[in-house]
C-alpha cells in the first residue's frame, strides 16, 4: 500500500495558496498550470520508483521472548537488509494491552553494510502470560519522500510474561547469599536416616527393632539392616487454582515509592512455589510441582537444576484461577498413585469453606502416613480473636470482630484435628507470605522430619 507524506502535502497545498493568489496576477496565473502537471509528473513518477523501496527488506523476531512481569525488558527485532545500500525504515508491531509500551513503532535506517542489523523495542508487561505477536507491519519511503510504502508479513513469535520474583527475593535476599554465616546452607544431618543402605551381620549393641528378620531366618544368623541419611529429599508445592484462588489480595510492585496492585491468590501462590524451589535447590533437594483445580491440571516431578526450574516455570506462568470446587478425591489419588518415595508435600489452598476443608480432612488419610503434610493459607482480612485489639468503635465493628473470632476459631479447630492426623495446618501473612513458606521449609529440614 502506498500513502502520501506530509512532504507531498505541503506541496500541493503550498501550490493550492499560490493559485488563490495567483488568481490577480497574470503572469503567476499562467505559469500555475505548468506547476502543477510539474508536481503531478513528479508525485507519480516517484510513485512508481518507490514501490520497490521495501523489496529485499525483512523483519524477523525471535521465537520465544521472555519477559518478567511489571520489570523493563526487550522485544529484540532483527532487519535483514539484501540490498547493499541504507534505506530508512519503519517498524511496527501490534502488541497485546498486557504488553505495556510506550512507542507506537520504531525509525531506524537499514543499515548497507550488513546483511542483519538488530533494534531492540523496550516494553514493560503488566499481567503475567502467554502472548503472541502474528505479524510485522513496516513502512519505507519513496526516493523524493512523497510517498510512504507499507507492507506487513506474518510472524510467529511468542511472548512469556513470568511472575516477577525480584520483591520476593530482595526480601529473602540473605537466604541467596553464600558469604560466612550468610545464606542457607546445606547442613550435615545427624541421626539414623530413614533410606535403606545395605545389611550387615549383627554385632553386640544393634537395637532389635534394627533386625532384618526374614533375613535372619534365610541364612540362620542375626542379620542388621542398614539406614543411611537421605540427602536429597522430594519437595512438592500442590498449588490450588479453584474458585476460591482468585479472591484478590494487594501485592507489592517493587517501585521506589512503595506501591500495591490488586492480585489474585493464585499469583501470591505462584511467587511463593518458585521462591521455595530456588531455596530447595539450595538445600540440594529435589523440588517438583502439582497444580490442581477440578482435576490434576499439571504435574512436573521432582528434580533438580536450571533446565527443571524454567519446565515448572513453564508450568505455572499461564495459570488462571478456574469457577470450580477442588476434587480432592482425584487429586489424593493421583498423588497416592505417582508419588512413590516419601516426600514432603506442601499445599498451597484455602479451607475455610467447611466442605472442602471436610473433603480435605476425609481424603488425606489417604497419603498421610506415606508423606510429610503442610497446609499453607493465606490469613484471610479480619480472622482474629475477640478482644485483641482495640479498634471496636461501634456496634458495626463488634459484630464484624465477632465473624471475625468465629471464622478464627473454626480455623485453630481444623488446625487441631490436622494436626491429630500428622498434619501440619499455618497461616500466613500475606506481605510476608514467601518468607512464612520458607520458614515452615527450613524448619522441617532443621528438625529432619522428612
Amino acid at each position: 500500500m502506498i500513502v502520501p507524506r506530509t512532504l507531498l502535502l505541503i506541496c500541493v497545498g503550498g501550490l493550492i495558496a499560490v493559485s488563490a493568489v495567483g488568481v490577480t496576477v497574470p503572469a503567476v496565473a499562467g505559469v500555475l498550470p505548468y506547476a502543477a502537471v510539474g508536481l503531478v509528473a513528479v508525485a507519480v513518477l516517484d510513485a512508481i520508483l518507490g514501490r520497490g523501496s521495501l523489496k529485499g527488506l525483512g523483519v524477523s523476531l525471535p521465537e520465544v521472548v521472555r519477559l518478567s512481569k511489571d520489570r523493563d525488558g526487550e522485544v529484540d527485532i532483527y532487519i535483514r537488509n539484501d540490498r547493499a545500500r541504507a534505506r530508512p525504515l519503519r517498524i511496527g508491531l501490534a502488541f497485546p494491552r498486557e504488553i505495556g509500551s510506550q512507542l507506537d513503532s520504531i525509525q531506524t535506517v537499514a543499515p548497507p553494510d550488513t546483511a542483519m542489523a538488530h533494534v531492540s523495542w523496550a516494553v514493560k508487561p503488566e499481567r503475567r502470560g502467554n502472548y503472541h505477536l502474528d505479524r510485522v507491519y513496516m513502512e519505507g519511503t519513496s526516493p523524493l519522500g512523497f510517498w510512504a510504502v507499507r507492507s506487513s508479513s506474518p510472524i510467529q513469535s511468542e511472548l512469556r510474561v513470568y511472575p516477577n520474583l525480584l520483591t520476593e527475593r530482595r526480601r529473602l535476599a540473605a537466604l541467596f547469599l553464600n558469604r560466612g554465616a550468610f545464606g542457607a546452607h546445606a547442613q550435615r544431618q545427624v541421626g539414623q536416616g530413614r533410606e535403606f543402605e545395605k545389611l550387615r551381620e549383627y554385632v553386640p549393641g544393634d537395637g532389635y527393632e534394627d533386625i532384618h528378620w526374614k533375613a535372619t531366618a534365610k541364612r540362620g544368623k542375626p542379620i542388621t539392616k542398614l539406614f543411611q541419611i537421605e540427602r536429597t529429599q522430594e519437595v512438592y508445592v500442590v498449588i490450588d487454582t479453584s474458585r476460591l484462588s482468585a479472591r484478590r489480595v494487594l501485592a507489592s510492585t517493587g517501585g521506589a515509592n512503595g506501591e500495591s496492585v490488586e492480585v489474585t491468590q493464585l499469583e501470591r501462590f505462584i511467587t511463593a512455589a518458585l521462591i521455595l524451589g530456588l531455596v530447595a535447590e539450595r538445600q540440594g533437594d529435589l523440588f517438583g510441582l502439582v497444580t490442581y483445580g477440578d482435576s490434576v491440571r499439571s504435574f512436573v516431578r521432582a528434580s533438580t537444576g536450571q533446565a527443571h526450574y524454567s519446565n515448572c516455570r513453564d508450568a505455572l506462568y499461564t495459570l488462571e484461577p478456574q469457577t470450580v470446587n477442588p476434587d480432592f478425591d482425584e487429586l489424593f489419588t493421583f498423588l497416592r498413585m505417582r508419588l512413590r518415595r516419601r516426600a514432603l508435600l506442601v499445599f498451597l489452598t484455602n479451607l475455610d469453606d467447611a466442605v472442602l476443608s471436610e473433603s480435605f480432612v476425609r481424603n488425606v488419610e489417604m497419603i498421610r502416613k506415606q508423606h510429610l503434610v503442610l497446609v499453607g493459607m493465606l490469613s484471610p482480612p479480619g480472622i482474629r480473636p475477640l478482644f485483641s485489639d482495640d479498634s471496636t468503635k461501634s456496634v458495626d465493628d463488634v459484630y464484624r470482630s465477632l465473624a471475625g473470632h468465629i471464622r478464627w476459631r473454626d480455623l485453630r479447630e481444623l488446625e487441631r484435628v490436622l494436626h491429630r492426623q500428622g498434619v501440619s495446618f499455618f497461616l500466613m501473612d500475606n506481605e510476608r507470605m514467601c518468607a512464612d513458606l520458607v520458614g515452615q521449609y527450613a524448619s522441617v529440614k532443621q528438625r529432619q522430619l522428612l
